[in-house]
């Protein structure tokens, strides 16, 4: 009986020694592997080598329902009926020629500002214009009026 068991645990312990071990994934076993494995040493050419252009990878930014949350408000939804109370900005939109949502979304802050600020600074101008050649002008702005005159009194003579 004694040879038996003996057999038993030879055989128990081959069994344990072919028993592989389990290789490590993830970060810590690329930080093992990288720090067994030693480059050697480059040599350095009398040549200088042209720098490699490195594209970074965009990324993707992030969409404004992920940043704001889901839209309370469909797309299509109208604007008089979203601003019934503000009268100016139903004026705004009237002037800019939109009706829903996802038109008013087109425009930048400042575009919009832009468009409607453009036509009065326009006529602003056609006044301090007008009042010029009738040799008058607005509080301070005696520098543009004498310009002006200027400016016709020179078309005039050529």
């Amino acid at each position: 009986m004694a040879k038996k068991k003996s057999t038993r645990k030879a055989a128990k312990a081959t069994k344990k020694k072919a028993a592989a071990p389990k290789k490590k994934t993830g970060a810590a076993a690329k930080k093992k592997a990288k720090a067994g494995k030693k480059e050697p040493a480059k040599k350095q050419s009398g040549k200088k080598k042209a720098a490699a252009r490195t594209v970074k990878k965009k990324r993707p930014s992030k969409s404004v329902s992920a940043i704001l949350g889901r839209a309370r408000v469909a797309a299509t939804a109208e604007l008089d009926q979203f601003f019934v109370k503000d009268y100016e900005a139903r004026q705004v939109f009237t002037f800019l020629g939109v009706k829903s949502l996802k038109e008013l979304e087109t425009y930048s802050p400042d575009e919009i500002i832009e468009k409607l600020t453009g036509p009065m600074v326009q006529t602003v101008t056609r006044i301090r214009k007008a009042l010029a050649l009738q040799n008058r002008c607005l509080k301070g702005d005696q520098k543009f009026a004498a310009q002006v005159k200027q400016q016709m009194q020179a078309a005039l003579k050529h």
